[in-house]
């Protein structure tokens, strides 16, 4: 049995509401599936080089909202960068901005750089 990696959860949370029960819980199937060292492509999950390497955005369809988990996979955690609801087809700069940082600084004091 492998051992699951634990979530570091950087900024946010997934909680109702916003998220509505059903969705939460896919969030929650989500993210457990990535502690157990699942990879999880398309259209569930997308790479987000332009935050880093190993990171990508989740994304969890709650009705006529679409919630996006921004992620990344380090060597001994699932790292949670960020949740927000997404209403457009691109990223917000100012989301992917805050990302950067905290995964720069995780980096830093986790000695992942």
């Amino acid at each position: 049995m492998t051992s699951r990696k634990p979530l570091a959860w950087l900024h946010s949370e997934v909680k109702t509401p916003p998220f509505s029960r059903t969705a939460r819980i896919e969030a929650g199937t989500l993210l457990r599936r990535l502690q157990n060292g699942e990879t999880i492509d398309m259209p569930l999950s997308r790479p987000m080089p332009d935050v880093g390497s190993r990171c990508h955005e989740l994304r969890v369809d709650d009705g006529d909202v679409t919630f996006r988990i921004l992620y990344h996979i380090a060597p001994n955690a699932v790292v949670i960068l960020d949740v927000f609801q997404k209403k457009t087809r691109t990223t917000p700069k100012r989301v992917l901005d805050s990302a950067r940082k905290r995964l720069r600084l995780y980096k830093h004091l986790s000695g992942e750089d």
